[in-house]
């Protein structure tokens, strides 16, 4: 568990007011300081390994140092190469045709911080690493499609597919729901794993921006890789400073002492707002704000009571208090903007009288204090969310009320980021599904592949440990539907399977989709060439400035 009490302002004296060698720093408190980027993030990373990255802070961080093979641009419309010169696809012959066979070709002259030259076998060795069961990995989705990898020079990498995969090209090292950069062979192909090694606090990769240290609970110091291959960056210096209070990284915003808050959570949009020379962000995200239900705990698991949940929640309502109105109110999966959203699909307005009739048709009834109960038990079910998360929190609160008002009992549990969200092997609450209820989000890819989250087989558990079925969904239909999108790549198919798969979840409710949120990226003006894609906020950080 991480400590979550700092002393962040104190922190922000020495950060904003001291020059440092070679930073070019001109500022004194309160205001920026020329070639220095300070942010504020409100969990700390688990790991500075992307291989076992599990959150959008850990992706943001391990951007800065490594790179994908692909990612995004900040239209979010376009796949564009990063360590490969260009994009496969079916027309350059990237692609094959039969869709088995996947050829990167990759820049040459790309070093590894320490000096040493990236090759092929670097994303070779990268792939190996996701695949070693020893290792902690968030998922292994696209990795485990591969039945074998060939390096035949140092420039080419070619991946050959079990059976074809459509997400591939834009899910393998690249902007996946769970984006993994190509870590160096030469440091830790001597590991029986890589959950506990050194590389994890100190890593080397490729990247724009050097780790030069992690004070653990504070912050953590980048600075500039000048031999970068895509160019010297901009910026001299990055200070990632941890700040889970978020009233203390607004204050902090307000006085000049961060020049970037990441990921602002939507309750403090009007607050930020009002400040003078603060410039907002709104991008657009495949992702949900959702409360997952564990499908597999009774009564969760009668879809009378989930169904009964659904009808209890006024979604409009948590939507104009806690959004500012930067959001919109979600049913199923898939986001407005992308091309394979539906709005065919069932929805549950707020309805507390069929909530309480859905509950009495699986066995309930109103016991003495207004908790409905069976057998004699009452409906009691723990409702949790991560700590730092002002919305989640009020969300959480609101949504207790609601559950109240038809007879159910929500215990209201917390718990730290690091810890709700950790991989199944480092004993995370959601992957070794210890709630009943969750306030959470997700962010997708940049394809709409959602099978990691509802496919049976992907379930986290001993023997697939890296699944992220945190909702314990089974359903045959769904497996069904999930196969056909997988499994071709012409875009009309695919839309009208991924049209089945949002049907499917708004008829069995294996999560509550609470809304699709705008992330709220509030920025000093004078940092300059802040363009986030979809996906990832540090795609292009050796253009930024400030």
């Amino acid at each position: 568990m991480r400590i979550l009490a700092f002393g962040a302002l104190a922190g922000a004296l020495c950060f904003t007011g001291c020059a440092k060698a070679g930073s070019d720093a001109t500022g004194s408190p309160g205001e920026a300081v020329r070639g220095e980027l300070r942010v504020a993030t409100q969990r700390a990373p688990n790991t500075l390994n992307p291989l076992l990255s599990a959150n959008t802070t850990e992706g943001f961080i391990n951007r800065l140092t490594f790179d994908t093979l692909v990612s995004v641009d900040g239209s979010g419309t376009s796949t564009i190469p990063i360590l490969a010169t260009v994009v496969p696809t079916l027309q350059n012959g990237g692609i094959s045709k039969n869709g088995l066979t996947i050829t990167y070709h990759l820049h040459r002259g790309v070093r590894w911080q320490d000096g040493v030259p990236f090759s092929s076998r670097d994303v070779k060795f990268s792939w190996q690493a996701m695949m070693n069961n020893a290792n902690n990995v968030n998922e292994r989705v696209g990795y485990d499609e591969v039945a074998s990898v060939d390096t035949p020079d140092a420039a080419r990498v070619v991946f050959h597919l079990k059976r074809p995969f459509a997400p591939f090209v834009n899910t393998v090292f690249a902007e996946s729901d769970s984006p993994v950069a190509i870590v160096p062979e030469h440091l830790l192909a001597g590991y029986p794993n890589l959950n506990q090694v050194p590389f994890n606090s100190a890593p080397i990769g490729t990247g724009p921006f050097k780790v030069v240290s992690w004070v653990r609970g504070d912050h953590i110091e980048l600075v500039a890789n000048d031999d970068y291959f895509r160019g010297k960056p901009k910026l001299a210096r990055i200070i990632v400073r941890e700040i889970p209070d978020e009233n203390t990284s607004v204050n902090a915003l307000r006085a000049g002492d961060i020049d970037w808050i990441f990921e602002l959570s939507p309750e403090f949009y009007h607050q930020v707002k009002g400040i003078p020379n603060v410039r907002i962000i709104l991008n657009q995200q495949p992702q949900t704000l959702q409360m997952l239900i564990n499908n597999a705990h009774p009564p969760l698991s009668d879809l009378r009571v989930r169904r009964a949940i659904a009808y209890a929640i006024d979604k409009q309502a948590l939507v104009d208090k806690n959004t500012g109105g930067t959001a919109q109110v979600a049913w199923a999966d898939q986001p407005p903007f992308q091309w394979s959203y539906t709005d065919d699909v069932m929805k549950y307005p707020p309805d507390p009288k069929k909530a309480r009739a859905l509950l009495e048709e699986a066995g309930y009834a109103p016991g003495p204090d207004g908790i409905m109960r069976k057998n004699g038990q009452p409906l009691t079910l723990g409702l949790s969310y991560n700590v730092e998360n002002k919305t989640r929190q009020l969300v959480a609160v609101e949504v207790q009320s609601m559950l109240r008002a038809v007879g159910i009992d929500a215990q209201i549990k917390t718990f730290p980021a690091n810890m709700l969200f950790a991989t199944y092997g480092q004993g995370g609450i959601l992957t070794n599904g210890k709630y009943d209820l969750n306030i959470s989000g997700w962010i997708a890819g940049q394809d709409p592949d959602d099978h990691s989250e509802f496919s049976s087989d992907e379930i986290p558990r001993p023997a697939h440990p890296d699944g992220v079925n945190y909702s314990r969904y089974k359903s045959a239909e769904m497996d069904a539907a999930q196969r056909v999108a997988l499994s071709t790549s012409d875009q009309a198919a695919r839309k009208k399977a991924y049209a089945k798969i949002q049907q499917l979840l708004a008829r069995d409710l294996p999560i509550v989709y609470l809304w699709f949120p705008r992330q709220i990226q509030p920025i000093s003006p004078k940092f300059k060439g802040f363009t986030p894609n979809p996906i990832n906020e540090s795609w292009n950080a050796y253009q930024w400035s400030i």
